[in-house]
């Protein structure tokens, strides 16, 4: 397809910018300044991935040439790059294409994820474990930041629930794919048979939202101190620092007891609670989606299974996409980019084809 005509307007937009981040008075709405710096840096990239494609669809067209030309040995050497370059001209397409969509408005926020352990009892809890180590390390490879929230240890291992923060670049946008049931099948521990059992745990992934998206008035509010309890050492047990918040509109209740700072746990559970409550409003505007972005990012999509993770075949399944991946072990340590690049992929072609740019 041609693109031309798009990337010409996208190019006009692109020096627009450039000429309003010249103003000095830039900088006084940050929020503003930061939406049209995102913006900036999105159409310097498709800039740049147009002109390497052009390049190299040239360079293409000069092998083709030589490589009929009556000069064997030229011939043969231009025939030899012609397949790198053809796979090449391939990947700058899909850069230039997921740069001409219009980008999420959310893609760029951090994220709150939320991490449940569902049904199979104590294993489902070590599973839950396992994916919250999981998107650590993952995170510590992307160079992002984790800040626990709140957690609900198990006593067999792993957790029944457990809230963190992941913040840096383009969280949203790369982790908004993980949230949905996740199934796990393998042998427990405690299982002396031998037995492969079948668990879940549940994955949400929240665009952290900000004050702008959602005004939590005080009167909405009902906030409690309490004793925390459970896990946590003697300090956390003995202290009146943690803090429940119910949304009186919605029932939404949410606890936090991770910290023994009461003033910290409250902004916490604030922090989760305006999360909830912006995701709960996007699950009311999924319904404008197509079937297969919904199926991808529509409201969170807790109640569907979206993945198996079968240890005895060393085997993960994404239902979403019907892709299988026979890696299992280094995906739980971490190596999720890859099925995050083919689930991203899968989204852009659908959005293309609803945009008519397929």
């Amino acid at each position: 397809m041609d693109y031309s005509s798009i990337i010409e307007k996208k190019k006009d937009r692109f020096s627009e910018l450039e000429e309003m981040m010249g103003h000095p008075n830039f900088y006084d709405d940050n929020r503003k300044a930061g939406d049209l710096l995102r913006e900036h840096r999105s159409l310097e990239a498709l800039v740049k991935a147009w002109t390497e494609y052009q390049r190299t669809e040239q360079q293409i067209a000069d092998n083709q040439e030589l490589a009929r030309s009556g000069d064997a040995e030229l011939a043969e050497l231009a025939e030899e790059e012609l397949p790198g370059l053809q796979t090449r001209l391939v990947e700058l397409e899909a850069e230039v294409q997921r740069h001409i969509l219009p980008p999420d408005p959310l893609e760029g926020r951090d994220v709150i994820m939320e991490i449940r352990a569902g049904t199979g009892g104590d294993e489902a809890a070590i599973f839950a474990g396992d994916l919250y180590r999981m998107y650590n390390r993952y995170a510590e490879e992307r160079g992002w930041k984790i800040e626990s929230m709140e957690a609900s240890p198990s006593d067999a291992g792993g957790y029944k629930e457990v809230v963190f923060k992941v913040s840096g670049e383009d969280v949203f946008r790369t982790l908004k794919y993980e949230s949905g049931v996740h199934r796990v099948q393998r042998v427990p521990a405690t299982e002396a048979q031998g037995r492969i059992h079948t668990s879940a745990a549940t994955v949400a992934v929240l665009p952290e939202a900000e004050e702008v998206d959602l005004q939590l008035k005080p009167d909405e509010l009902r906030i409690e101190v309490c004793r925390a309890s459970g896990h946590g050492g003697q300090g956390v047990n003995t202290t009146d620092s943690a803090v429940q918040v119910m949304h009186l509109p919605t029932g939404m209740i949410v606890r936090c007891q991770d910290g023994r700072s009461q003033l910290k746990n409250k902004e916490k559970a604030i922090t989760i609670m305006r999360s909830r409550l912006l995701e709960k409003k996007q699950q009311e505007e999924a319904a404008k989606y197509s079937a297969h972005r919904k199926a991808l990012i529509g409201g969170g999509g807790r109640e569907e299974k979206i993945r198996t993770y079968n240890y005895p075949q060393n085997r993960i399944t994404d239902h979403r996409i019907d892709v299988t991946l026979y890696n299992l072990d280094m995906f739980v340590d971490g190596r999720i980019g890859d099925l995050v690049d083919k689930l991203q992929a899968s989204e852009i072609l659908d959005r293309l084809a609803e945009a008519g740019l397929a």
